[in-house]
């Protein structure tokens, strides 16, 4: 078992990206993190005047550890926010709390694909973890039945990071415009929102581009287009 630079060809975009939307996202949130919003509500606070506005009252919110790990966990109706955004009074704890919203109103409403990326769910899982073994093994076994069942997993993962962008794109949409127009943000503060998430939705976009890039790597393996 060997390296093939050619793989290379096909990771490098990703990788790019990723280290690209990384840092654009690192950077962009540690600048308005330090920025209070004129209100000078946490992002707590702001999901939580959010969820009531939109008759969201049984969806709980909950400080969870670690740094950007915020999300919305639509099995128990609970919106997890870091520290940085659930005790901060600033313009990206407000960007990030609502746009975490915009994933539980998206629950709510049974936005088709937040639907679609929930049933994925396992499928990428197994699939992201599973296949590139089942892969490996049927090429180094020279049981192509095997690697293509491989291939048909990984594209699960594949599907997965494609069905995530609409849902992401549309949950800061949503943010952006919750947060206006119930005056959580004034004048230009929504430009510092859009920074900071703008500079998320790349990580999305990177993901999706680094598993195309890996299923097309296998498809052309499997094709013949590099077997020695």
């Amino acid at each position: 078992m060997y390296f093939d630079p050619l793989f290379l060809v096909f990771a490098i975009p990703g990788l790019l990206l990723g280290l690209y939307a990384q840092s654009r996202v690192k950077s962009n949130f540690n600048k308005f993190a330090k920025v209070r919003t004129a209100r000078n509500v946490t992002g707590a606070e702001v999901a939580r005047q959010l969820l009531d506005a939109q008759g969201l009252y049984d969806v709980a919110i909950e400080e969870t550890q670690g740094f950007l790990s915020d999300h919305y966990d639509p099995r128990s109706k609970v919106l997890r926010l870091s520290p940085g955004v659930y005790r901060t009074p600033s313009i990206a704890a407000a960007g990030v709390a609502a746009h975490e919203m915009g994933h539980a109103l998206q629950d709510a409403g049974g936005y088709f694909p937040l639907r679609i990326r929930s049933t994925l769910v396992p499928a990428a899982q197994f699939g992201s973890s599973l296949a590139p073994w089942l892969f490996m093994g049927g090429l180094l076994l020279n049981f192509t039945s095997l690697a293509w069942v491989g291939v048909i997993m990984f594209a699960a993962a594949v599907l997965f990071t494609l069905v995530t962008l609409p849902v992401e794109f549309d949950a800061s949409a949503r943010a952006k415009k919750l947060l206006v127009s119930h005056g959580i943000l004034i004048g230009d503060e929504i430009e510092g929102v859009n920074k900071v998430l703008n500079a998320a939705a790349w990580t999305y976009v990177a993901a999706a581009v680094s598993a195309i890039g890996t299923l097309l790597y296998y498809v052309m393996l499997l094709g013949g287009g590099r077997r020695d």
